[in-house]
């Protein structure tokens, strides 16, 4: 059954960081369904952000919720990051997490899952995560149907965006998605890379008992959104789903790097 539109209210009032954290991240724990999409989408950030193209001063989260895990690999190219959320709750938590409060969740398992895999053993963990800490610089409202998504903040123009499993919840249609990533293509540099993991053909996802709608969305109507947009694509992989998880309805992951034309 095709889920109704789930816009800003009711992720302000029904989503529950702390219960999507525990479906989504106990990474490797025996309850989890999601681990076959965060190691896939850690393995896809890691080939982006270590291929040397992506890289500058300033990055600028689109969406983060309550997770870190998208800029483990991107912290290395970057000397600051702008974490931003639609919902109040995603971003206390996200924060408690930044300065170690306890009952922050606990990201070390996938910490070192991803230092593990880069073969990086001469950081310690804990290093990882404090490098990630002070390069977070802030955590903001966003919102990604007005012109200034991050109103009443308003920021120099950024080298990168990245944007993970975000626009496709945000949007109801078509024209929403369109209209989304131009609004979030003004706080980016001409020149710029846009960085996007983005599931395809989903309709739903669950947070505990809380279904929320995502938009069906197919590689083809995605590329043609971000063209219009004014972005040149220099990479796309897709990836099919093959996990049998009862929590979301994707068939597939595309992770891609596009390039923000000049003006």
């Amino acid at each position: 059954m095709k889920a109704s539109f789930t816009g800003g209210e009711a992720y302000q009032k029904d989503f529950d960081p702390a219960v999507y954290l525990k479906t989504y991240y106990s990474f490797r724990s025996s309850h989890c369904q999601g681990n076959e999409i965060l190691e896939l989408n850690l393995r896809s950030l890691f080939k982006i952000f270590t291929s040397g193209g992506v890289k500058g001063d300033t990055l600028i989260d689109i969406g983060s919720g309550p997770t870190i895990y998208q800029l483990l690999s991107a912290c290395e190219n970057f000397k600051e990051i702008i974490a931003s959320d639609y919902t109040d709750r995603n971003r206390q938590e996200l924060e408690k997490w930044l300065k170690n409060e306890p009952g922050a969740f606990d990201w070390t398992p996938v910490v070192k899952y991803v230092e593990t895999w880069l073969l990086m053993i001469q950081e310690k963990w804990a290093e990882k995560e404090d490098k990630l800490r002070k390069k977070v610089k802030q955590v903001l409202k966003c919102d990604v149907s007005k012109s200034n998504i991050l109103a009443p903040v308003s920021l120099p123009q950024a080298d990168c965006l990245l944007s993970t499993l975000c626009l496709e919840a945000a949007c109801k249609d078509l024209n929403s998605y369109r209209a989304a990533l131009k609004n979030i293509s003004s706080l980016l540099k001409p020149g710029g890379h846009l960085v996007m993991v983005i599931v395809l053909k989903e309709t739903y996802y669950m947070v505990g008992q809380r279904r929320f709608s995502c938009l069906y969305l197919e590689q083809e109507s995605v590329e043609e959104a971000l063209r219009e947009a004014g972005y040149d694509i220099q990479c796309v992989e897709v990836t099919p789903n093959h996990s049998k998880s009862t929590f979301s309805d994707f068939e597939a992951v595309l992770s891609l790097v596009a390039c923000k034309r000049p003006a």
